[in-house]
């Protein structure tokens, strides 16, 4: 009989008890857990990837053992992983290491310096492609570039630059790359721009569709299956560098099932994911929607996953006639008459099987039909039905429309387009209806459900920073002012919509969103303090450390090395592999760069605009000498490097 156990005086004391081990405990911080019961802590434990306990220091310190990851916050703000409800995260992945970011870039010639350099190393049959994450706006020219620039650029090499859902521009390689000629008809809904000589002049206008753009981008050449592989875990840390830890995708064209969710349910299966991901299926031929609908309530159900991969219901469309594009720089579409019969029959299919769905509806007047359509069906009981539906983007919703999602147990799903097109639309539309583009605060005193994402990486860039900053600023990329005061939110309502939000729309509220016992242990330790920095430092916060389920996903700043290790970037001469995806004002490994003036001195246009330059130029030879340390370029500057950039 052991000591612990033999009888004294007829009594057989209880074993001490041994608290459990935490498997990481992030101390010394500033923890706002978005938990109205306890909404701050000084320190977080995490077992087996779940949140363990809050409290402070000296409270947890029990819970550290051999085992333990101790991580000092230094003080430092520890939020909720964020969430992206609206992100193309699986075909973004995809294409990721293929593509040159503008995203962050701060003047139009650094950005052609980067193209012109990229030319220098791009093979032969490989195009360069700027694929969304930037406005003209964010340029200290504030214009776009010309198509002969980009032929001065890379004369031999095919470029594609993506502006918005509006336009692409394409250099003379590219026109011929993609089979473009005077006889080429001009598809539904596009326009082939064409010069004097009736020859295409390198200009794509989506007329108002998006899809003459992605169908030319399609042209260009995919990666294998491995590069794909890596591809989409480099564009996961990337997500992971800004506090990302979950995103819910939102399909898209051109993404089938199951064939282009293969990569990431392989790096599910093999415990390689580190972001989690709920996604949707998205019909991808018109005339065939309900046929493909059918067939996966006859297959798959919402549900089916685990936590780090999960499907969550169809869309963002249900069937295509039913999509209003949101080209802001032309007039709002005419959906076609009569769009209704199709569209009644694929949402009765899927709330019939238990389906939940998330609808692309950018118009009020589209909104509306749909809202009839869903009244409807209510009458026989299927709304509200407990299924989850949402609408997408929803920027020019009127009261009465929300007053009927409401009505009928629906969400809304918002993202910050309005923060690359917010000028295009307040020039048509006139500073009234911007001010209340999309209407959140609206949405919010009505008790909807609203998560909040960024739409990328097409359109606007994935760096949820700039959302935030558009949430509670209401300021386009440029600095332009859309939303007044009154419709404006506050910092902490802003990240409920990016942690909680995202989780109500797939059913996680219970699991992910905030930082409580039980829940995923998933968090980030942010480079500034999101809740009391000046609103122009807002765009520019990374997450210096960054946990999803107790893992250690990224890690910067003093905490660089502490992450998982990734495969390089391949191929070698992908644009990611010499420039990195954003390009804030941060350096990869996480130091601070200079940040100037810009934006702070009203009325000083000229002294804003010079400031811009000076910090591209600074943060271009920046950059460049990181490179160099690194060994991605040699230390002279290749003659193809603007030689402006040399001083």
């Amino acid at each position: 009989m052991t000591p612990q156990s033999m009888p004294v005086a007829g009594l057989v004391p209880a074993p001490r008890h041994v608290p459990e081990h935490a498997d990481l405990l992030v101390r010394n911080a500033k923890v706002f857990t978005g938990d109205a019961a306890r909404p701050e802590a000084r320190a977080v434990a995490i077992r087996d990837g779940r949140v363990a306990a809050l409290g402070d220091d000296h409270a947890l310190a029990r819970l550290v053992g051999p085992g333990t990851r101790v991580v000092d916050a230094l003080g430092r703000r520890v939020i909720p992983g964020l969430n992206d409800a609206h992100l193309h995260v699986i075909r973004g992945g995809l294409n990721y290491v293929l593509e040159l970011r503008w995203d962050g870039v701060r003047s139009l010639r650094h950005a052609l310096a980067m193209l012109r350099e990229q030319a220098g190393r791009t093979p032969k049959g490989q195009w360069i492609r700027v694929v969304g994450g930037w406005t003209a706006e964010q340029f200290a020219e504030r214009r776009m570039p010309t198509v002969a620039e980009l032929n001065a650029a890379a004369p031999d090499t095919p470029v594609f630059v993506l502006h918005l859902y509006q336009s692409a521009l394409m250099n003379r390689a590219a026109v011929q790359a993609a089979g473009f000629t005077r006889d080429t008809p001009d598809p539904r809904g596009g326009q082939i721009v064409r010069g004097r000589d009736g020859e295409p002049n390198g200009v794509l206008l989506a007329a108002p569709s998006a899809l003459i753009l992605y169908s030319t981008l399609a042209k260009a050449p995919a990666l294998d299956e491995a590069d794909k592989r890596t591809s989409t875990r480099h564009f996961l840390r990337e997500l992971n560098r800004f506090g990302l830890t979950s995103a819910v995708d939102a399909a898209g064209g051109f993404q089938n099932f199951p064939d282009n969710y293969a990569t990431v349910v392989d790096l599910a299966a093999s415990g390689e994911l580190t972001l989690r991901i709920a996604y949707h299926l998205f019909p991808q031929t018109a005339g065939q929607e309900l046929a493909d609908l059918r067939r996966w309530t006859e297959t798959v159900k919402p549900g089916d996953g685990d936590e780090w991969l999960r499907l969550n219901g169809a869309g963002e469309n249900l069937t295509w006639a039913a999509a209003d594009f949101e080209n802001f720089s032309e007039p709002r579409p005419e959906l076609a008459a009569g769009y209704e019969t199709e569209f009644e029959r694929a949402v009765r299919l899927l709330l019939e099987n238990g389906w939940g769905f998330r609808l692309h509806a950018t118009y009020d007047e589209t909104i509306r039909r749909d809202l009839a359509v869903f009244e409807k069906l209510a009458a026989e009981g299927l709304f509200p039905g407990g299924n989850r539906w949402l609408f997408d983007h929803a920027e020019t919703v009127s009261a009465g429309s929300l007053d009927r999602i409401a009505a009928l147990g629906g969400a809304v799903s918002v993202q910050n387009r309005m923060s690359f097109q917010g000028t295009a639309f307040l020039d048509r539309y006139g500073a009234g209806a911007a001010a209340h583009t999309p209407p959140v605060r609206a949405m919010l005193d009505r008790g909807l459900t609203v998560a909040a994402g960024t739409d990328a990486t097409r359109v606007s860039s994935y760096n949820p920073w700039v959302a935030l900053h558009w949430l509670v600023t209401g300021r386009t990329v440029g600095g332009t002012p859309l939303f007044p005061a009154g419709n404006l939110i506050d910092r902490e309502t802003a990240l409920g919509l990016y942690t909680r939000g995202g989780a109500r729309i797939t059913g996680e509220q219970d699991v992910k969103g905030s930082l409580r016992e039980g829940c995923y242990g998933d968090l980030a330790i942010l480079s500034d303090d999101y809740l009391t920095v000046p609103e122009d430092v807002i765009p520019d916060i990374e997450s210096v450390l960054t946990v999803v389920g107790g893992r250690i996903v990224y890690a910067a700043a003093e905490y660089e090395g502490l992450d998982e290790a990734v495969p390089p970037v391949t191929p070698e001469w992908s644009p990611v592999a010499h420039f990195g995806g954003y390009q804030g004002s941060r350096s990869e490994h996480g130091g601070r760069r200079g940040r100037g003036d810009q934006g702070q001195r009203a009325g000083q246009a000229g002294a804003r605009q010079a400031a811009s330059v000076a910090e591209a130029v600074a943060e271009s030879e920046q950059h460049r000498r990181w490179r160099v340390a690194r060994g991605s370029v040699p230390g002279t500057t290749p003659s193809f490097v603007d030689p402006c950039f040399e001083h």
